[in-house]
This record gives structure tokens, sequence and C-alpha cells, in this order.
């Protein structure tokens, strides 16, 4: 095992919950929201636990780059490259839903590495290193051997996305297909297939902050995690994991023409 890979996924754990637990302190307490120019929110606390992240991670690992939502890229010199989430679900946070966590991947010259996704609110993370599998807390997970569409469960945050995407009767035609959808959101939907609770996780309208912890998650699980034309671009907005037994079908159905 890598001996920097080890420091900085062992250091990613630490401030990923050092982050975590400030945000939770703002949690369910009326915080005050602004939104973006992309109609996003953001909180003081989505602010305040980058701000805190940025400084802790500088100040071990002067040379990372380190890529946030709220704060921008700032390029390094070292090969390595933080993208962090400080609150992925912030319309969840804002409402009460605990459905929200802070994300932490690393990046090591263009291969994300490492990625923990700490849920204060649930008392939950999940967690992995290249080589060194997947974990919930201590526990070791796997994707689940469901190896056919209509046995499997499907999780997404919400239907807009697939209609802003002109997908829409395509997602409905993976619905008729499969035996179960929940519309969980966020960061969760791809914990759960990671975890083995489910089988695809399918999403649009996401940024490298929202997935660069989780693809190591589900791939470590055994598990497979794309964009929709089957490569992996960080910066699409198209993503799909699945427990990789149904990911090449899954494909099919999300780009067959209407």
């Amino acid at each position: 095992m890598n001996a920097d890979w080890r420091t900085r996924y062992d250091f990613a754990m630490d401030v990923a919950h050092q982050s975590g637990q400030f945000a939770l302190q703002y949690y369910n307490q009326g915080i005050a929201v602004e939104w973006k120019a992309d109609h996003s929110p953001v909180t003081l606390a989505d602010r305040g636990a980058e701000q805190l992240l940025r400084s802790a991670i500088a100040s071990k690992f002067s040379g990372d780059g380190f890529l946030g939502e709220e704060f921008g890229d700032t390029p390094g010199t070292s090969g390595y490259r933080w993208i962090i989430d400080p609150i992925d679900g912030t319309r969840s946070f804002v409402r009460g839903l605990p459905i929200w966590a802070t994300l932490v991947g690393l990046e090591y010259k263009g291969e994300l590495i490492a990625g923990v996704a700490y849920a204060p609110a649930l008392g939950q993370t999940h967690r992995a290193l290249r080589g060194d599998g997947a974990y919930c807390d201590n526990r070791r997970i796997r994707v689940s051997d469901v190896a056919t569409l209509d046995k499997s469960h499907v999780y997404y945050s919400s239907i807009a996305w697939f209609k802003k995407a002109k997908r829409d009767k395509q997602f409905l035609k993976l619905v008729d297909l499969t035996e179960r959808q929940r519309g969980v959101g966020d960061y969760y939907c791809f914990m759960l297939v990671a975890q083995g609770a489910g089988e695809i996780a399918i999403e649009y309208g996401v940024h490298a902050w929202d997935i660069a912890a989780l693809a190591p998650i589900v791939e470590e699980a055994g598990g497979k995690f794309t964009s929709w034309d089957g490569a992996f671009d960080l910066n699409r907005p198209d993503v799909l994991a699945t427990n990789g037994k149904m990911h090449a079908e899954t494909l099919r159905v999300i780009n067959e023409p209407v």
C-alpha cells in the first residue's frame, strides 16, 4: 500500500468528521439560506465547513491541490488534489432531512484513489482507499449479487433531473423493467448500491465534488461507476453506478432513442 495514499486517506477520515461535526451544529437550527446563481442553496454551514477543510488540508499537505463547491479550484504541485463537498444534500440539510454528508475525495495524477462520505446526522461513514476495500464504518461492504433488472432496485434524486436531461421517457422505461425505485437522493443513492441494498443509482446534474468521493467507494465495493456514455468523466453531469451486473443493460435503456 502506498504510504502517502494511506496517510492522506487517514487524514481524509479525520477532517471529514471535523467538518461534518461543524456543519451538524447548524442542522435543524433554522439557519438562513441563500440561493446561488444556479438556483442551488448555500448556507453558513456549507461555507464554514469548506473553509475548515481547506485550512486543515493546506496546513498538512501544502503542495496539494483543492477543488471545493463553495470556493473553487486551487492548483497544487504534488500531483494530489482534494475534491470536496462540505454538505452534499444541502436541500435536505435545510429541510431537516438527515440524508446529507461531507464528501472528501482524493485524486492522484488524475486518478481517484480514495473517498470518504461522512453523514453526521446518521452517524455513519462510508469510505474506501484503492486496493483496501470499501467500508461502512468498520464493516466491509460489497455490492449485491442480483443479476437481472426485474429484481433490481433503482435509486435517484428527482425525476425532474431526467426531464432536464430529456431522458424522462427512458427513465420510466427503466422503472418498468425494475422491481422497485426510490427517490433517495444525493450521495446516499450511491452508498446504498455500494453496500448491496440496491443495484442501480442514476443521476443527472452532478458536479465533480458530488461524485469524486463516491466513485472509489462504489468501485472498491465491486461495483461500476461511469457517465451515461459508459466512460468516466468527472466533469459530466450524468452518472450511473451499479453492482456491475446490469451496467451495460442500464446504459442501453437510458440511451435508447425515443
